[in-house]
């Protein structure tokens, strides 16, 4: 048994691999470029050019891009006519921005318990934590996989409830042959860096009706249009006035963000096809451990793989997962966890969320970690992985 370079062994690399990466090409460099040369940095053509390439690629009928994941999750409570004293169910096992959304708009987020084998929002839970003031269900298509969108759209049907889809992990996955982005009443993308493709920071919102996109212009434009068919006041002085109709936030992208994202779009199925290697290769190898167990995934999605988890069987491991995260991290293998059930952190304890509220995620987080997922990786890079993780299980196994 090799000894572990947290205890003086030799690491199986010698430069850090991190869990996540953006992939950077000279085509990318060149698109960003073509914009700081060009007379618009912001309020220009990239950013409508950017939406239509959304909309073409997931088959949404309109798209509003946005500064961030987080901005698109507020922009869309605020399209639904999410207030004080409304309910939106989402999921503790996720990051805190699709819980945060809802208190922005001075509403309740409620938390309803995942499937224990998807780590995905258990149907049957949100169901159980409905009740006469829920008014949305903003469902996270966690590390990519996407949720159980069929009986979550049976459910909002039923209770009259808006389906928002923070699919910030699951740009180009499908469902039933049908890209995310064209599924839910409206549907969050995130740009991060770690994600699929980027835009540096960034991130959008599509939807197939045209009454929420009115919404989320104005939202994202500080509540101000210039579009005479929406003005209130019939007399204008001339072509530069508009008009502030409702309030709204500065959350526009900038033109060579836009351009970035445009580029990288043209490259999504090649992302997308890199991470369904390694994610196979990863299942392959992993299934085979006792100590370790792999999420599983529903057969209607053809998952693009934002995180790869493992999840530990500590009874079968002889150390903690912190103890295992520092190990792999001695190998220079940085791993993370994602995530802490949102209602643990301090802020939403003072808000009176209890521990407890939903056991499976609560279990779940106990053991899992994120280990390297991106297409920029190389076989051998894989293979380091593999058998970073292989070595301390290996120490470990009781």
């Amino acid at each position: 048994m090799s000894k572990l370079a947290i205890d003086g062994g030799i690491p199986v690399r010698d430069s850090k691999l991190f869990y996540g990466h953006q992939f950077i090409e000279q085509e990318d460099i060149e698109a960003v470029e073509d914009v700081l040369k060009s007379s618009y940095l912001t309020c220009g053509p990239y950013v409508e050019k950017m939406e239509t390439a959304l909309k073409q690629y997931t088959g949404a009928k309109y798209a509003v891009a946005v500064s961030s994941g987080t901005a698109a999750l507020h922009c869309a409570c605020l399209a639904a006519g999410i207030g004080p004293g409304d309910e939106v169910i989402t999921t503790p096992l996720t990051f805190a921005a699709s819980a945060n959304c809802v208190l922005y708009c001075g509403a309740i987020p409620v938390f309803a318990d995942i499937d224990p084998e998807t780590y995905n929002l258990d149907p049957k839970s949100i169901e159980s934590h409905i009740t006469a003031k829920t008014k949305a269900v903003i469902a996270v298509d966690f590390t990519g996989q996407v949720v159980r969108v069929r009986e979550i759209q049976e459910i909002c049907h039923k209770y009259k409830l808006i389906f928002i889809e923070d699919a910030a992990h699951s740009i180009g996955t499908k469902y039933n042959g049908q890209m995310v982005g064209s599924l839910a009443d409206m549907t969050c993308f995130s740009f991060h860096p770690v994600k699929t493709i980027t835009s540096g920071e960034g991130g959008a919102v599509l939807t197939n009706e045209n009454g929420f996109y009115q919404k989320l212009v104005l939202a994202h434009t500080h509540g101000i249009t210039h579009d005479e068919l929406q003005m209130e006041e019939m007399l204008h002085e001339g072509p530069w006035c508009y008009e502030q109709i409702s309030l709204g936030y500065n959350y526009r992208i900038t033109d060579f963000q836009a351009a970035l994202l445009i580029s990288q779009l043209k490259k999504i199925q090649r992302f997308c096809n890199r991470r369904k290697e390694i994610v196979k290769r990863y299942d392959d190898v992993f299934s085979g451990f006792e100590e370790l167990i792999i999420q599983k995934e529903i057969p209607e999605s053809n998952t693009c793989r934002h995180l790869y988890l493992i999840r530990l069987d500590l009874k079968k491991l002889a150390c903690t997962r912190r103890q295992f995260f520092d190990a792999m991290s001695a190998e220079n293998i940085q791993c993370q966890v994602h995530y802490m059930p949102v209602y643990w952190f301090p802020y939403y304890q003072r808000l009176g969320y209890k521990k407890g509220l939903c056991p499976n995620a609560e279990e779940i987080y106990k053991g899992i970690l994120s280990i390297p997922l991106y297409p920029k990786m190389t076989d051998l890079d894989v293979q380091d992985v593999i058998r970073a993780v292989t070595k301390v299980i290996e120490h470990y196994r009781k």
